[in-house]
């Protein structure tokens, strides 16, 4: 079966990233190869193309998915990044601006993606990441390491991390799980090998997560600083919504990303804490 039979859209580029894997070249050389014609198929080629077509996802038969121009070693038991949330580190960046050593707390951050991105592209930031399962804090650590980025990666709940920087983060980022418990994804690359515990948010809006995660950076973050969280395309009046109606947040603004689709939302810490410092942190 071809890659287009089995349902891969984007069947053509997939088969060359396979080629060009198994070459251990670059996509640009097997690609100008490919058009000068005569180039056989590398051993082991029918073995991944079959793979691909029952639907393994391609970053993890080539062990390496592509984010913000850094290249991250992903597998089994982390959830592969998005294109999209590239649009999350983008607002990150920009709330930095003007902030001499920012402090960056990213909850829920799997392969290290968005906490490891906002490190190369802001350098003075001190950045620190949480993550729950083994499997993905062992992708993150790892992606530190070979990347040789200065990022604190601890393993735990996103709900309760980094006691000790309560009241002193500059910007928290997360990309929670946020589909609702009854929307299994209809993808198979997406239902059948991202870990569950990165996609289900939680009640029948997937919401549950992503506002306790909110109500954390609420805890962690200085008055004034910023929450930048991605969400369903589904959620942009939700989310918003839920965050305004706690009090804890001003200028709640909805972003959209590069189809036009809601995707993240920024929140300012309000100036004025609610809440007994002691409540906020039970």
């Amino acid at each position: 079966m071809t890659l287009a039979e089995a349902g891969v859209e984007s069947a053509a580029v997939d088969a060359l990233h396979l080629a060009a894997h198994l070459r251990g070249e670059d996509v640009s050389a097997t690609r100008r190869l490919m058009v000068l014609g005569g180039v056989e198929a590398p051993d082991g080629y029918a073995d991944l193309v079959a793979e691909r077509a029952s639907r393994v996802p391609l970053q993890h038969l080539t062990g390496r998915a592509y984010f913000r121009g850094l290249e991250l070693e992903v597998g089994p038991g982390v959830f592969v990044p998005r294109p999209e949330t590239e649009l999350l580190v983008d607002l990150a960046v920009r709330s930095l601006a003007g902030r001499e050593a920012p402090v960056v707390v990213d909850l829920a951050t799997g392969s290290g993606a968005i906490a490891l991105s906002v490190k190369e592209e802001w350098p003075a930031a001190m950045v620190y990441a949480v993550e729950l399962t083994d499997l993905a804090h062992a992708w993150a650590v790892r992606n530190r390491d070979r990347l040789g980025l200065d990022v604190t990666i601890e393993r735990g709940d996103a709900r309760h991390a980094y006691p000790e920087l309560v009241g002193s983060v500059d910007v928290v980022t997360c990309n929670p799980p946020y589909i609702p418990d009854d929307q299994v994804p209809v993808d198979p690359e997406v239902r059948d090998h991202d870990p569950r515990e990165a996609l289900y948010g939680g009640g029948a809006n997937g919401l549950a997560l992503p506002l306790a995660m909110a109500a954390r950076a609420a805890v962690l973050l200085r008055d004034e600083g910023t929450l930048v969280m991605e969400h369903a395309d589904t959620q942009g009046d939700a989310l918003p919504r839920a965050l305004a109606g706690t009090g804890d947040w001003d200028k709640v603004v909805d972003h959209v990303d590069l189809l036009g689709r809601p995707r993240c939302v920024v929140a300012t810490r309000h100036r004025v804490r609610g809440r007994d410092e002691s409540e906020r942190r039970a």
